[in-house]
This record gives C-alpha cells, sequence and structure tokens, in this order.
C-alpha cells in the first residue's frame, strides 16, 4: 500500500507494456466477475426494498451495516469487496462510489472506501478510492472526497474542505 499526499490509502498496479490499453481492463479482473457486479449493482438502483437490497449488496462482497440506506448510488463493480459502509448510514441519490482508477499509461490503482457509522453523504457526491469517512461525518451534496474526512466533521465543495465541526 501506498499512501499518497498522505490523504488517501491506495494500491499502484503497472501492466506490462503490451497490456497498457484500457481496452485490456478484462485481465485486471474476470470479466464474468464484472458482469455480475454491474447485474446486481444496476438492479439494487431500482429495488425499493432497503434490507433485500442490502442483502443483494453483500453477496458483491460489500461490508453494509445495519440501517444502511443507499438511494440509486453508483458503486464500483471491479472492486465491490473493498467498499465498507457502518450502521444507520444514508448515501445520497447518483452519489458514486469507486475504489479504482485507470490512468494512462498502463497504471491503475485500487483502495478501499471506508464509510463509518452515522454519515450523511448528499446526492451526487464522488468518493474516490482509499479514503475514509469518520464516524458522524457529513458530506454536502455535489461534493468530491478526494480526501479522508474526520469524524463528526462536515465537509463539502469540489474538492472537499471542512465547513464545519458538527457537537453532539
Amino acid at each position: 500500500m501506498e499512501k499518497e499526499s498522505s490523504r488517501r490509502m491506495i494500491e499502484c498496479h503497472q501492466r506490462p507494456a503490451e497490456d497498457r490499453s484500457l481496452k485490456n481492463w478484462k485481465k485486471v479482473r474476470h470479466p464474468l466477475r464484472v458482469l455480475l457486479n454491474f447485474i446486481i449493482i444496476t438492479f439494487c438502483k431500482f429495488l425499493p426494498d432497503i434490507e433485500f437490497k442490502n442483502r443483494l449488496y453483500r453477496t458483491t462482497g460489500m461490508k453494509i451495516g445495519k440501517n444502511v440506506m443507499i438511494n440509486g448510488t453508483n458503486l464500483d463493480v471491479f472492486f465491490p469487496e473493498l467498499i465498507e459502509i457502518g450502521d444507520n448510514t444514508v448515501i445520497g441519490g447518483l452519489t458514486t462510489i469507486i475504489t479504482h482508477e485507470f490512468l494512462r499509461n498502463g497504471h491503475w490503482r485500487k483502495g478501499k472506501v471506508k464509510i463509518g457509522k452515522n454519515v450523511m453523504v448528499g446526492t451526487l457526491s464522488l468518493v474516490l478510492p482509499g479514503v475514509e469517512i469518520g464516524d458522524g461525518a457529513t458530506v454536502a451534496a455535489y461534493s468530491l472526497v478526494n480526501k479522508s474526512v474526520r469524524p463528526n466533521s462536515f465537509v463539502g465543495g469540489v474538492p472537499i474542505r471542512e465547513i464545519k465541526k458538527q457537537r453532539f
């Protein structure tokens, strides 16, 4: 694991020179696994039953706590098992959570996304690989979460910045 800018915990990988095109993604993850993850995650976007939806998400390897609401969210289909969401958390609609990034020159990286307990992630936010959102944190809508978020803080913006420390 490499720590990028002391903000995100990610693993960096490089493919051989002959595999440096994005069209060779099948060498990173088996296509049938990606297809199955895609079908489950896409189906769950439209499923109204929260408990059934969370059970299906768990079949992809995601760690989903109790009373978690994931509303029409785009979740990573390559490595969903790197997503962990704590109890009583709400993920707003059309939010995207990714655990991998394909870069130029055959480089790619992946990292675990850990979202703590009692967290609120606002609609249309983007959570990048390797970040951790601490317990009790709130992420404003339309935010780019490009670094870890401290517990009980309120962050927002592109990229995120702390707006205020929440008091409970």
